[in-house]
C-alpha cells in the first residue's frame, strides 16, 4: 500500500472514531427553534471539506473564517482533528509535494511556494521536499522538453530554433526551474532533436 493510500486510510478510521454531524443545523423555521451549536457547525464544515480531498490546516482555517466561524471556536474544533489525525499537515505535505511533482513535474521551488501559499512552511516544507532529488528535477524538466517539442522543428533555421529555445526555457520557468538548468535541458533535447545549430543562450524570460 502506498504512503498516500495508508493516509487516506489513516483518515477514513480516524473519521469513523469522530462523531460529528454529517450536516449543520437546519436553516430555516426549524432552526430559529434551536440556536446553532458553533462547534458543530464547524465539526461538519470541517468533515465536509476533508471528505472532498485532503486539506491543511491553514486551507481549512480560512473555509471556516469565511463561514464566519469564530476563530477561537475554530482553533477547538482543528485542535480536535488533529488530536484524531484527521488533519495532518505532515502527512498532507509528503503526499501533496508528490501529487503536484506527479502531475505538474514542478521544480522543488515551485513546489515550495504551493506549500506556503497552504500554510506549510519551516521544517515541515522542506521534510516533505526532500523526497525530490536533483536527478527526479533534471529528469522531469527533459521529459517536459520531449513533450512540448515541436515534431516539425526546422532545425536548419536559425530563427526558429531560436524562438523554440525561447518558448521551451519560459516553459520550465513558469514550473519553477531555474535558467541555467532550463537553457541546459533545452539544448541538450533541441541535440537530441538533430539540431546541430551552435546558438547563444537567449534572454530566458523575454518580456519581463
Amino acid at each position: 500500500m502506498s504512503q498516500s493510500s495508508r493516509y487516506n486510510s489513516r483518515r477514513r478510521r480516524a473519521s469513523a472514531r469522530y462523531r460529528g454531524p454529517a450536516e449543520p443545523p437546519a436553516e430555516g423555521a426549524a432552526a430559529q427553534d434551536t440556536e446553532p451549536n458553533q462547534h458543530e457547525v464547524a465539526r461538519a464544515i470541517v468533515l465536509r471539506q476533508l471528505t472532498a480531498s485532503a486539506k491543511s490546516r491553514k486551507q481549512l482555517e480560512d473555509k471556516l473564517a469565511d463561514r464566519d466561524v469564530p476563530e477561537e471556536v475554530a482553533q477547538e474544533v482543528l485542535d480536535r482533528f488533529e488530536e484524531v489525525n484527521l488533519v495532518d499537515d505532515r502527512a498532507y505535505a509528503a503526499m501533496f509535494v508528490r501529487s503536484r511533482a506527479e502531475t505538474r513535474k514542478l521544480s522543488r521551488s515551485a513546489l515550495r511556494r504551493e506549500l506556503q501559499q497552504r500554510g506549510i512552511t519551516g521544517e515541515l516544507a522542506e521534510d516533505a521536499l526532500e523526497q525530490r532529488t536533483d536527478e527526479d528535477e533534471t529528469e522531469d524538466a527533459h521529459e517536459l522538453v520531449r513533450k512540448k517539442m515541436p515534431r516539425s522543428l526546422d532545425v536548419s533555421d536559425r530563427k526558429e530554433v531560436d524562438k523554440v529555445t525561447r518558448r521551451l526555457v519560459s516553459m520550465l520557468g513558469r514550473k519553477g526551474y531555474p535558467p541555467g538548468l532550463a537553457f541546459g535541458v533545452v539544448k541538450q533535447e533541441l541535440s537530441n532533436h538533430g539540431s546541430a545549430h551552435d546558438f547563444s543562450e537567449p534572454d530566458p524570460w523575454p518580456g519581463a
